[in-house]
C-alpha cells in the first residue's frame, strides 16, 4: 500500500521521484493498494495547486487505464483506528493508513518516520527495489 506521500512524491516531482517512479515502473498496477483517504488528499492538495488536469490523470492512470485497488475502512474499523492512534501515537490519516495496511497484510510504503514507532513499521521505495533486485540476482545466479 503507499502512502499519499508516496504518489505526491512523484506528482510533485519532488527530491525522490524517481526513486518512486522506479517503483512503480517494476511493479504492475494489480500490485498496488491506494487507500480512499490518501485519493482525495492526492485531489484536495493537487486541486489547491491548480492542478486539476494532473488529479484526472492520476485517476485515470491509477483505475481506468490501471488495475490499482482503492481500499476503504468501514465505520466498523473505526475503533481499530482510534486505537492504533492512540497507541501509537498516529494523527487520524496515518491511522487510516495503518488499519488499511493491516487489514489487507501488506506493506505500508511511506516516507513518514512516524510508521517507526508502529508494530508493522514501514518500508520505503528503495527497499523494495533493493529486494526485487536481490531476487533477481538469486534467479541468475541459479541458472
Amino acid at each position: 500500500m503507499l502512502d499519499t506521500n508516496i504518489w505526491l512524491e512523484r506528482l510533485l516531482d519532488q527530491e525522490r521521484t524517481q526513486e518512486v517512479g522506479q517503483l512503480l515502473d517494476v511493479l504492475s498496477s494489480d500490485q498496488l493498494l491506494i487507500s480512499d483517504f490518501s485519493l482525495h488528499s492526492v485531489g484536495v492538495i493537487l486541486h489547491r495547486l491548480k492542478h486539476q488536469r494532473d488529479f484526472l490523470t492520476f485517476v485515470d492512470d491509477l483505475f481506468i487505464k490501471g488495475d490499482v485497488l482503492l481500499a476503504t475502512l468501514r465505520p466498523t474499523h473505526m475503533t481499530r483506528l482510534v486505537e492504533v492512534a492512540h497507541d501509537f501515537q498516529l494523527d487520524f490519516d496515518d491511522a487510516y493508513q495503518y488499519v488499511l495496511a493491516e487489514l489487507y497484510d501488506v506493506p505500508l510504503v511511506s516516507f513518514d518516520h512516524d510508521f517507526d514507532r508502529t508494530y508493522r513499521g514501514r518500508i520505503e521505495p528503495r527497499d523494495i527495489l533493493a529486494i526485487l533486485r536481490a531476487q533477481e540476482n538469486e534467479g541468475d545466479e541459479s541458472e
